[in-house]
C-alpha cells in the first residue's frame, strides 16, 4: 500500500523515498528529475536529497523550512537487486542481507526471471519449504504434465515421476531470522533411477520474503535462483524468479530449469489462489514442520502488522 519513488543519484548511489511532495502531493516518481544526491519534483522544482530526505531548494522560496522533508527508506543493492526494509512500527534493519559471492564476482550470470501475482497470505509462500507432504503429491508427477492441475495426473506422463526427500530447520542466533530447506531431487523413468536428474537444492530463506535456491548438478553445474515476495496487498503478493548460472554453461540449461522450476510453481499458485489461510489448521504428526515454521516466522509481526480482516459470514 506504499508509493515509493526509487531514484540514482548521479554519484550511482540508489534512493528509495516516499513518491509524494509534501509540498502539494504531486508524484516525485512521475517526471521527477535527477539533480546531484537529490531528487526534482516536477511540479514545483522543490529538491530532496536522498540520503536523509531533506529538502534543500526551493526555487521561488526565500528560505527552505527546515521540516520539509520526504520519509525515505532503508535500502540496500545486492545480489542484482534493490531492496528495501520495511518495519510497519518504524523501527531500523535487524540484519543485513548476505551477498552471493559468486553473482558479484560475475562467476554466474544472470539467465532469465520469471514474475507471477498470487491472492494469497505472504506466509503460504515460503511456508511450502516446510511442507515435505505436499512435494511428493503436487510436485511429484511429472512436469511434462505441466501446470494445469486437471491433467498433471494424466495417464500420457505417468512413466515419470519426481522424488523430492526434504529437511527443514531454523538457524540458530545470531541467524535467527534464516531458515535452511535442504532438497533432494531425483527422478524415475519406467521405474528406473535416472542418474541424470539427480539435483540437490539448498534453500535458504532470509527474512519473510527472500529466498535463495542454490542448485548443484553434477554434470550441468551450480547456480541460484532468487525469491522475492512483496506485499503490494493485504492478500496479493508479487513473487519474482531471477536465475544466475555458470557462465560457462549454455544458456538453455538455466532456462529449462527456470521453466520446469515455473510450471512446479504454478501448480502451487493454483492451491493457493484458492485456498483460505487457516491460522489454526488441523495438522497431524507428519506435519511438524509447519508449526515449527510457523512459530519462526511469527517473528517478523509486530503488534500493527497488517492483520486479515475477520469474516463475518454472508450476513452483510
Amino acid at each position: 500500500g506504499e508509493q515509493l519513488a526509487v531514484f540514482r543519484a548521479q554519484d550511482g548511489q540508489a534512493y528509495v523515498v516516499d513518491a509524494y511532495c509534501p509540498h502539494l502531493g504531486a508524484s516525485l516518481a512521475a517526471g521527477g528529475r535527477i539533480v546531484g544526491s537529490c531528487i526534482e519534483c516536477p511540479f514545483h522544482g522543490w529538491r530532496f536529497q536522498g540520503e536523509d530526505g531533506k529538502c534543500v531548494s526551493i526555487p521561488y522560496a526565500e528560505k527552505v523550512p527546515n521540516f520539509a522533508r520526504v520519509r525515505t527508506w532503508p535500502s540496500c543493492e545486492v545480489n542484482g537487486m534493490l531492496l528495501v526494509w520495511y518495519h510497519c512500527e518504524g523501527v531500523g534493519p535487524t540484519w543485513a542481507v548476505p551477498e552471493q559471492r559468486e553473482i558479484a564476482t560475475k562467476e554466474w550470470v544472470f539467465r532469465g526471471q520469471t514474475e507471477h501475482f498470487v491472492d494469497t497470505h505472504i506466509q503460504e509462500i515460503p511456508e511450502n519449504g516446510a511442507d515435505m507432504a505436499h512435494l511428493v503429491f503436487l510436485h511429484g508427477p511429472a512436469i511434462l504434465g505441466g501446470s494445469d492441475l486437471r491433467y498433471t495426473r494424466s495417464k500420457l506422463w505417468d512413466f515419470m515421476k519426481h522424488i523430492w526427500k526434504a529437511e527443514w530447520q531454523a538457524e540458530p542466533e545470531p541467524n535467527e531470522h534464516c531458515s535452511q530447506l535442504l532438497l533432494q531431487h531425483t527422478a524415475t523413468i519406467f521405474g528406473r533411477h535416472i542418474s541424470l536428474l539427480d539435483l540437490t537444492v539448498s534453500v535458504r530463506q532470509v527474512g519473510p520474503g527472500l529466498v535463495f535456491l542454490i542448485f548443484e548438478h553434477a554434470f550441468l553445474g551450480h547456480g541460484v535462483i532468487l525469491q522475492t515476495v512483496t506485499p503490494l496487498e493485504p492478500l496479493l503478493q508479487n513473487v519474482v524468479h531471477k536465475i544466475y548460472y555458470q557462465k560457462n554453461i549454455p544458456a538453455i540449461i538455466p532456462k529449462f530449469i527456470l521453466r520446469a522450476e515455473c510450471i512446479q510453481f504454478e501448480r502451487d499458485i493454483t492451491i493457493w489462489n484458492n485456498k483460505q489461510y487457516l491460522p489454526k489448521p488441523l495438522l497431524v504428526r507428519e506435519d511438524s514442520s509447519i508449526q515449527k515454521y510457523r512459530r519462526w516466522y511469527a517473528q517478523f509481526y509486530s503488534e500493527k502488522s497488517t492483520r486479515l480482516p475477520v469474516q463475518e459470514g454472508l450476513d452483510w
